[in-house]
């Protein structure tokens, strides 16, 4: 993720209006090698979480599209699993085939796994859902995101936490921020150490505020 300048470190704002010192940016994965791991990581988590039980990999637009398409592809060389790939526009469109998703053209009963980048404060998921239950009565198979910023949602819970209770859903990540931490604290990559002890304060005391105090990594109902 560093590698790829998809995790950085500084001052940001999160989409749910939080100040932040690390940021995730998926948009950045931009090389075929790149979305061919990224996707294997994705295709691993998907397997181990939810096993065969999905139809449809959706992707939230628009980050969320070449995740969902780079999953379905490890999907299908890695595990034999040939899974359906929806996601949707910002703006519905009124001519041609019309409407606001592309790709497979949900049915009712569609076991649906959303692909998502990161999850904050659960903001884009509660848009993302109704879009879903609009096309067809799909069965939410379950979310899963690259990282897991262990952040309280709308509650003390974790984010990943209350959607699990409010859709009847599971949901995973692939690594969570404890993982980072552990990882790249004075760990130097390229050269030089991104996450010092200044940094390491600053996630610190932003965990104090915003942090759910527990892992939501592989967890799942």
């Amino acid at each position: 993720m560093v590698e790829c300048g998809v995790l950085t470190f500084g001052d940001f704002t999160t989409k749910s209006g939080r100040k932040t010192p690390f940021f995730i940016n998926t948009g950045n994965y931009r090389t075929g090698e790149q979305l061919r791991k990224l996707g294997e990581f994705y295709a691993r988590t998907i397997f181990d979480t939810f096993g065969r039980n999905i139809d449809v990999l959706f992707g939230p637009a628009y980050k969320g599209i070449p995740l969902a398409v780079a999953a379905a592809i490890a999907l299908s060389s890695q595990y034999g699993l040939n899974a359906a790939v929806c996601f949707n526009r910002k703006e519905a469109k009124d001519h041609g085939e019309g409407g606001s998703l592309i790709g497979h053209r949900l049915r009712d009963g569609d076991r649906v796994c959303i692909v998502e980048d990161v999850t904050t404060a659960g903001t884009s998921i509660r848009e993302t859902v109704p879009l879903l239950r609009a096309a067809a009565e799909v069965k939410l198979a379950g979310l899963v995101v690259s990282v897991d910023r262990q952040e309280k949602g709308g509650g003390p819970a974790g984010a990943l936490e209350e959607i699990r209770a409010e859709f009847g859903m599971p949901a995973a990540a692939i690594v969570t921020l404890d993982d980072i931490v552990a990882h790249l604290h004075n760990r130097p990559v390229g050269g030089k150490v991104l996450l010092t002890d200044e940094i390491k304060k600053r996630i610190d005391e932003y965990r104090a505020a915003y942090g759910c105090g527990r892992a939501d990594r592989q967890e799942h109902n």
